[in-house]
Formats: C-alpha cells, sequence, structure tokens
C-alpha cells in the first residue's frame, strides 16, 4: 500500500517566524494535532499540539491569564518545534511507516516530494485505522 493512499492530503503549515497564537488559531479551526513548518516550501520541522502546550502558560485562555501568561503566544515557532524531523516520500510503504515508528519516539511522518515540499501526512491514528479497516474486511462473511 503507497503512503499516497492513506496520507492526509492538503496539509497545513506555518512557518518558523509564525507565533505561537498562529499555531493555537490553527489548532481551534482544525483536527490536527500536527502543523508541518516550511520555509519556502520546503519542510523544516513539526509542531505538535504536545509541543505547543509544553510552550505555553497554562494559564492562557483563562481569566485569570496576566499579561505574561498571555505573551507565551508570542514565541516563535522556531523556538518549540521538532527541527529536521524525519519524513518519507509517497514512493514508501506502509510499512516503512511502521517501522520509523517503531525506532523513534515519533507520532507522525510528514510525506514530502523530491523538493522536500510536505504533500502529507500519517499519523500512528491513521495506520491504526488502515488496520481496523483490513481486519473488518477480513472479517465480512462472504456469499
Amino acid at each position: 500500500m503507497k503512503l499516497s493512499d492513506i496520507m492526509s492530503s492538503p496539509v497545513v503549515t506555518c512557518g518558523p517566524d509564525d507565533t505561537l497564537r498562529v499555531v493555537s488559531d490553527i489548532f481551534k479551526r482544525t483536527q490536527f494535532h500536527h502543523i508541518l513548518v516550511t520555509e519556502q516550501n520546503v519542510l523544516t520541522g513539526v509542531v505538535s499540539d504536545r509541543d505547543f502546550l509544553k510552550a505555553i502558560s497554562p494559564n492562557v485562555g483563562k481569566a485569570s491569564a496576566t499579561p505574561a501568561d498571555r505573551a507565551t503566544l508570542n514565541k516563535r515557532v522556531s523556538q518549540v518545534m521538532s527541527h529536521s524531523p524525519i519524513s518519507l516520500t509517497t514512493q514508501a510503504k506502509l510499512i516503512d511507516v511502521v517501522t520509523l515508528f517503531n525506532q523513534h519516539r515519533i507520532s507522525c511522518v510528514p510525506i514530502i516530494d523530491e523538493q522536500r515540499a510536505p504533500v502529507g501526512i500519517i499519523t500512528w491514528r491513521d495506520v491504526m485505522r488502515i488496520m481496523l479497516e483490513k481486519y473488518q474486511l477480513k472479517q465480512k462473511p462472504t456469499s
């Protein structure tokens, strides 16, 4: 199975100089847990919802938030992202993703083209969804 068949696409991206306020807005608008970071359309990093939550004050969004708490949203993406993420091309196979998940402590694999531009993303949840679909197909009675 090719990754192009199961990856989420199009991807949501931001720039390394964007603020965490931009990231917050993206996470609020989408159901994604990872945002790919690009510079001149080349993949340079990944910021996860966990990276984001670790970087901001826990008081952001609460009535008790101080100006200093809210200022944590002014941090730059480059300060909190994972740099030089492990990635694959669309020609890779599902087993390649599973291997990476088992070898590294990552929860997503960006899918890139020949110019390192992101074209998709695969998360461990996508792998689990494919496994469930395949299992359910095997369980269907044949007529």
